[in-house]
């Protein structure tokens, strides 16, 4: 089970990076888009033309990862795939259907500029957003079924019948946790795209480009991050009326008790002790139900082989608070920018604002890694929360095999994100040279003529084209095809 469990953690944690940019960059992108065509704005149709470069790569990478997902499910959990595969697969069907809507859309999106109108190009765009959310919504679907799993009944023998989809799909938690969910993505890809102009910022690039790079993701994640505090508290609240063991483990709470205080970090022990952290008196109460009397379902409720254990539960505790207090700090920075634009309405002029938002990209992820950690911690010892525990689902293949396994993918993983990185690096070069270039010459057009993908330009009337391989021009010889036709 460890094997298991590590290679479906390390998976999920790695293809997590990549989700917000997912589903998120495509509405910022048409935000972008939008703006540059009302104001025939030719420096926000050259952000969003690049921007789209940047999200035709993230998805090809996201393809894989989320691909080695979609395997492991059959491969680790095949207890859990052979038994009930049918009440909550619906959601991995409407994922997949989303997934092949949204590359045809991307290709299309890519494809069409310069080559179509462009009001006709940007609606062809809109659905983007759309189909980014329907991928979420099949997603948050199937994990929000494991957590409150409904709409079947069981047999003699313990197997799912009469299964009622639509109840399998609308959990009491699918509610909290899509939208949770999907703002996350939101706030977070917003303060990733503004944290790369904010770092040029510092860096005295301080023109046109920059701000406006800057100013429109970072509005997006600004507004939507009060949102997500609002909606994480409600959240709170859904997991403490639906599972009270887990939000037992996220506030390491060990008998069921009312007046429960509040503790920030600190570990707790198999004996029901904590150690370290912030005592807050009372403050565990008076969150879950607003008042100091309202009683905390405690981990000794229920036996322990059906709850987390303490290292699990202190797991879950850490990354809870990990989550809260960078959404609590993210609230900061945007009352921070909100209060400057609305009094002064410009950006604020301290280092410190620009240095705070270079952070909070890397922070939000952080924030929404941990997120995973306490929803997938917290649920243990249950993949079908009591339904079905880790251990009669996982794999019976050995744990060497699966070691071995664990490996390979993270030298696979390892050069798909280099080759990531690597390739976003080069496309900011050639940017950068081209701005260095308009620069010289004194113009700012729309979005290049040069690009890496798509048919090239058409040669100029008059010019000479280049020679062909095997047309008898230049000293390359005959091509391959030729030569093999020969």
């Amino acid at each position: 089970m460890l094997p298991a469990r590590s290679l479906m953690a390390f998976t999920l944690a790695s293809h997590i990076i990549l989700v917000p940019m997912g589903v998120a960059l495509p509405l910022i992108t048409l935000i972008m888009h939008g703006y540059g065509l009302r104001r025939g704005d030719a420096t926000a149709l050259l952000l969003a033309r690049r921007w789209s470069a940047v999200m035709a790569v993230q998805f090809a990478i996201g393809v894989v990862t989320g691909t080695v997902l979609s395997f492991e499910f059959g491969l680790l959990w095949p207890g859990l795939m052979g038994r009930w595969g049918d009440v909550f697969g619906l959601g991995f069907g409407i994922e997949a259907w989303a997934f092949f809507l949204e590359a045809v859309l991307i290709a299309v999106y890519l494809y069409g500029w310069r080559r179509l109108p462009a009001r006709t190009h940007f609606l062809l765009g809109l659905p983007l957003p759309a189909t980014a959310l329907l991928g979420a919504f099949g997603i948050l679907a199937a994990n929000s079924w494991m957590n409150t799993p409904q709409g079947f009944t069981l047999d003699s023998e313990g197997n799912p019948v009469d299964v009622d989809v639509r109840k399998a799909i609308f959990t009491p938690m699918f509610g909290p946790e899509y939208w949770h969910f999907v703002v996350a993505m939101l706030l977070t890809a917003g303060y990733v795209v503004a944290g790369v102009y904010a770092v040029g910022w510092l860096r005295g690039r301080r023109d046109h480009y920059h701000r406006l790079g800057f100013t429109v993701p970072f509005t997006v994640a600004a507004v939507f991050t009060p949102i997500q505090f609002m909606l994480g508290d409600a959240i709170a609240r859904a997991v403490f009326r639906k599972q009270p063991v887990k939000f037992a483990a996220m506030e390491i709470v060990w008998n069921t008790d009312t007046h429960v205080p509040e503790y920030l970090f600190g570990r707790l022990h198999p004996d029901g002790s904590i150690s370290g952290g912030i005592k807050i008196p009372q403050l565990d109460s008076i969150l879950a139900g607003f008042s100091p009397d309202t009683k905390v379902t405690g981990l000794t409720s229920v036996p322990a082989d059906h709850r987390p254990n303490a290292t699990q539960a202190t797991i879950t505790h850490w990354a809870f608070d990990t989550m809260v207090g960078i959404g609590s700090v993210l609230v900061l920075l945007a009352l921070w920018y909100g209060i400057v634009w609305l009094r002064r309405r410009r950006l604020p002029d301290s280092p410190w604002f620009y240095r705070s938002a270079a952070c909070a990209g890397v922070a939000s992820v952080i924030a929404v890694e941990c997120g995973w950690i306490a929803t997938e911690v917290g649920r243990q010892p249950w993949i079908v929360y009591q339904n079905m525990k880790v251990a009669e689902a996982v794999t019976a293949t050995r744990s060497g095999a699966l070691w071995t396994m664990f490996g390979l993918v993270v030298v696979v993983y390892v050069f798909i994100f280099g080759s990531f990185l690597v390739v976003l690096l080069k496309m900011r070069t050639r940017w950068r040279l081209d701005d260095e270039r308009r620069s010289e010459e004194g113009t700012m057009e729309t979005p290049e003529t040069d690009t890496p993908y798509g048919p090239r330009s058409a040669v100029p009337a008059g010019a000479a084209p280049a020679p062909r391989r095997g047309d008898g021009g230049g000293d390359d010889g005959p091509g391959p095809t030729e030569e093999g036709s020969r």
